[in-house]
């Protein structure tokens, strides 16, 4: 996005694009849509953040709804489980991967390494919803740690913001309201949960990833842990936000629920809930962008929210690690601990080595995503031919 806005086609300054950036860090929500959606703002108001937010999200959606299809009909297929056998693999590799990125930009200082810990213990041990660990690292943040204040170019346009949150605040919200006058069921649920998902997810689609995991697998029990998996490598391997896995979670449900037609109102449903309330957030803030992203206090709170993400993240990586290299993983249940217990017997060696291999050529050769993805599948579908 910096060489396409800034360096070839000079729609943004260099200090417009590093201001819009820190600003969309600031947001709950996916922060590269944020930012097309500025872009195009900054340039032609909003009728240009709706083309610009619109056209980095539909393509890619619809890639994902068409896979999301038939994953629902043939994923029972021997040759697609198979197939997905080695992308389960090789996505273990990319969330470590994705792990050690976040934790070399966040981890600066004891604070941010004791909140990390904490959060990681919170989620991992204890159970603690992902909201509340956000709000008590921001808050830490707020309290205890030091930033400097960010200078901030001011924004050329000012006013309309409280026209910008009735109506785009209308366009989230008045849908949802009428998803439960119309009686609730799954469509609501799906409306509810994801429009509490765009308000708390700070930190990046794979803090979003392991909440959602949290709570549609463990909690509400929509979709398997496998499944969730699949997903996630269906959105790494398709152009677009990795956000959409949510859509593939939406879309799911509603299969589940009531087939084809339900489903494709699930997924919806989702996309809406998803990104509606991004084009709130930059329609009613960006124009005070200036005044929002300089604030000292909001720069350190931001910090240890990016802090208590890498112990998000482990967790994710640790649960996804446990439920795809173990055929049957238990709980152990100790007072106010409750541990995932994988059982040593049920190892699956052809999915650890698997991903054995995809971290090497990830972590070590940098070799790109898509082959690393595509070996990982070809390597599955060897190993269910030999077996």
């Amino acid at each position: 996005m910096h060489r396409e806005l800034v360096d070839e086609r000079g729609w943004l300054t260099e200090r417009e694009f590093l201001s819009a950036l820190s600003f969309c860090m600031l947001l709950p929500g996916p922060e590269a849509m944020q930012l097309a959606t500025y872009a195009g703002w900054k340039l032609h108001g909003v009728r240009g953040g709706l083309i610009a937010g619109l056209l980095f999200v539909l393509p890619g959606a619809l890639v994902i709804l068409g896979l999301s299809v038939l994953y629902a009909y043939l994923g029972d297929v021997p040759l697609v489980q198979a197939l997905f056998v080695g992308i389960q693999a090789a996505i273990i590799a990319i969330v470590l991967e994705a792990l050690l990125k976040v934790a070399r930009r966040a981890l600066k200082g004891p604070l941010a390494w004791s909140v990390a810990g904490l959060a990681f213990l919170g989620i991992f041990a204890l159970g603690v919803p992902f909201p509340a660990i956000i709000a008590l690292a921001a808050l830490a943040g707020a309290l205890f740690a030091r930033a400097a204040p960010v200078e901030i170019a001011p924004s050329a346009r000012r006013g309309g913001s409280l026209r910008a949150i009735l109506t785009w605040g209308s366009v989230w919200l008045v849908p949802l309201a009428l998803l439960w006058v119309a009686g609730g069921g799954i469509l609501a649920e799906l409306g509810l949960f994801f429009s509490k998902l765009a308000v708390v997810t700070f930190g990046g689609a794979y803090a979003v990833l392991a909440y959602m995991t949290q709570e549609v697998v463990q909690t509400r029990g929509w979709l398997t842990t496998a499944e969730m998996v699949d997903g996630l490598g269906l959105a790494e391997t398709t152009p677009g936000p990795l956000i959409l896995v949510t859509q593939f979670v939406g879309f799911l449900a509603g299969f589940r629920e009531g087939g084809l037609l339900l489903g494709l109102a699930g997924a919806a449903v989702t996309l809406w809930m998803t990104f509606a309330p991004c084009f709130l957030w930059i329609f009613a803030g960006a124009p005070w962008m200036d005044r929002i992203a300089g604030r000292p206090r909001l720069v350190a709170a931001l910090a240890m929210v990016t802090a208590a993400v890498v112990g998000v993240i482990l967790n994710l990586s640790l649960w996804f690690a446990a439920h795809v290299f173990f055929a049957e993983v238990g709980r152990i249940e100790s007072g106010p601990l409750s541990l995932i217990a994988p059982d040593p017997a049920s190892l699956r060696p052809v999915p650890l080595a698997i991903a054995a291999v995809s971290a090497a050529l990830l972590l070590r050769l940098h070799c790109p995503l898509p082959g690393v993805l595509a070996l990982a599948a070809a390597l599955g579908v060897l190993a269910s031919t030999l077996a």
